[in-house]
Formats: C-alpha cells, structure tokens, sequence
C-alpha cells in the first residue's frame, strides 16, 4: 500500500530507527534501573532483554518509530540528534506504559512474539510497572531542570491524557453495535496520533524550538499516526501472525470497533447489512472463544466485500499526504525533510 509518488528507501528507514534505538537504548536502561526490585526485571522482560527465566536475551524492542521521530525533531530545529534522547526515552517510556495497561485490559497474551507481562508475572506487576514507567518519563524530562524541559513535560502530559482518553474510547466502543467513522478517528487520534505528535516536536522543543515550529511538526506526528493506527487496523485483522506476533483475526476477537469495521458498517448495502447482523449477534455472546477460525474469516471477507479494506487503505494513504504536508510550514534541512517524509512513507507500507 505504498503511497503516490513516493518510495521508501529501506536501507535509510533502517538506519534511522537503528540510530534512535542505540542513542535511547542506554538512557532507557538507566531509567529501568532506578525501579525497586522486582518492577525492574519486569520492566527489562517487558522491553525483551531478559527471558521470562531472567536470562539475558535479544529481544524485539518494537518498531521504533517514536525515538527516531525524536531524533529528527530536533535536527529539524537545528539541534543535534542527541538533544532529542531525553525526549525520545520518555516517549517510550509513556509508550510502554500504555501497551503494558492495554495488554491487560485487552486480555493480549502475545507481544512481539512473546507472553505479555500480565501473563507471565501477574497483572498487579502489569499496573505497577506501567505506573512507574509513566512517572519516569515526567522524572527524566523535569530533571533536565530547563525552560525548554518545561513545555516539553508539559506537552508529553497533555499527550498522555489524550492518549488514556482513546484507550478509554477504544473500550467503551467494543460495547456499543454502531460507532461512526468520526468517532472513531477521534479515538485513533487520541490513542495513536497523540504520542506520535508528541514524538513528533518533543525533540524539537528541547532543542529551543518556537511553539510555531513544534506546532507544525505536531501536526505532522498526528496525521502520522492516524495514517499508523490505520495499517495497525489491517494488520490486526489481515496481518500476517508470524509478522504481527498476534493471533489471527486478533481485533475481531476483541470486538474492536476499528477502522475497516467502521467503515464497512456505515458503507450499505447487503454486506454490510448481513455484517450489521453478525456483530449485533456477537456482542450479545459471553463466548467469542468458541469460534471457529471459518466464523471470523466470514466477518473479515464480509468487511472486505463492504469496502471496509479498501477505505481504510486510502485513509491511510490520505492522513500520510496529510502529514508530509505539514512539514512544508517549518524550515529544516531538505535532509532532515527527506528523513522525515521516509519515516512516514514506512509508516504505509510496513507489515508489522
């Protein structure tokens, strides 16, 4: 699902995630270090360096997209990339908080390939940790003891309100038959878009950039993340297992209420209608486990025949012109520029 007229250069996509991984990495570590005993070991098992034994291992850390973002920000206001780090730590650290909250709360067993924290330490060390991931973020922003630290804590807050207020969404949807393609937007808006925003201008802010600048590139960030959050949602219903590290059909056994399913309700006509039906059925069931594999694949080809698939990959591609758009309102380095524009072209044609 590549967008018009753009390519993605693989090689430099790589590169620059690998660059925000190895910059943040050690500064993240420090910070996993500071937790009491064993919220630390189960911090290090969540982020894959240790087995669920407490051996050392190489795990998948994610994609990486929020600290490279960070990164970049602070190119794009002149900065070094190194004034980003603090920035990019504390985004991922609000990140993992929120998957560590959402796996419980979505009853995930699987991340990255691996049984989720709930599963293999509790869910009372799921909350904790989150919780304390969370207040490292505030911990190593304010610690930096600068203006520009300030309006960046400030920013990373208001992100993380907006974010607990899509998860929020995000549940109270799963009960209701009918949920409109405005309402959902605004929920992937808030859950998705509101950290990558974040991610987007945090490194630009501690590099002393004007509120024009880090607005702009927060325009970018969020409109990245819709684009994102839209891919997750046919990935979560399309994606390949063995790519995504979750189940088949996974966001139909949640009863998400995601984008191609939105869609495809609100298009009309027979698939939708026989769509309508079925889910109405389902949220009226206690026992979404005993389905068989044919009963999900029969609501995911009634959402394709709906149109849902479709639109939501032209959503995606809509939300990345979007976002590239927003970066011609700050002045940056064309490689900067050229950096960010294959950072959000990734963010359409990936497969996990």
């Amino acid at each position: 699902m590549p967008p018009a007229n753009h390519t993605v250069d693989a090689a430099e996509v790589a590169a620059l995630l690998e660059r925000g991984r190895t910059l943040s990495t050690p500064v993240l570590r420090a910070a996993v270090d500071r937790l009491a005993h064993p919220m630390d070991t189960v911090a290090a098992y969540h982020f894959g360096w240790i087995d669920a034994l407490g051996r050392p291992a190489d795990g998948d850390g994610g994609k990486a997209v929020r600290p490279a973002l960070a990164l970049l920000s602070a190119e794009a206001a002149g900065a070094p990339p190194e004034t980003g780090v603090p920035g990019a730590v504390a985004v991922e650290l609000v990140h993992n908080f929120s998957l560590l909250h959402d796996d419980l709360m979505d009853g995930d067993e699987q991340r990255r390939h691996r049984d989720t924290v709930w599963k293999v330490h509790g869910p009372a060390q799921a909350i904790l940790v989150g919780d304390a991931l969370f207040a490292l973020a505030n911990e190593l922003l304010l610690e930096l003891g600068t203006v520009e630290a300030g309006r960046a804590t400030r920013r990373l807050t208001v992100a993380t309100r907006k974010l607990i207020d899509g998860q929020a969404q995000d549940i109270s949807y799963e009960h209701r038959e009918r949920v409109t393609v405005e309402e959902c937007l605004e929920m992937e808006g808030n859950k998705t878009g509101a950290l990558l925003a974040c991610s987007a201008s945090i490194g630009a802010v501690l590099g002393g950039a004007d509120d024009r600048t880090a607005d702009a590139l927060e325009a970018y960030g969020h409109h990245l993340g819709l684009a994102f959050q839209a891919v997750d949602d046919l990935l979560g219903i399309w994606g390949d297992p063995e790519s995504t590290g979750k189940q088949t059909w996974s966001d139909l056994r949640q009863r998400k209420k995601s984008l191609p399913v939105v869609a495809a309700l609100a298009a009309g006509g027979p698939a939708s209608e026989r769509l309508g039906e079925l889910l109405a059925a389902d949220a009226k069931s206690q026992d979404l486990e005993s389905f068989s594999e044919e009963e999900f694949a029969t609501r995911a080809a009634l959402i394709e025949e709906a149109g849902g698939r479709d639109w939501t990959a032209d959503e995606a591609r809509r939300q990345h012109a979007v976002a590239v758009g927003a970066l011609d309102r700050v002045e940056m380095p064309s490689r900067v520029r050229d950096r960010l524009t294959a950072l959000a072209d990734f963010v359409v044609v990936r497969k996990r």
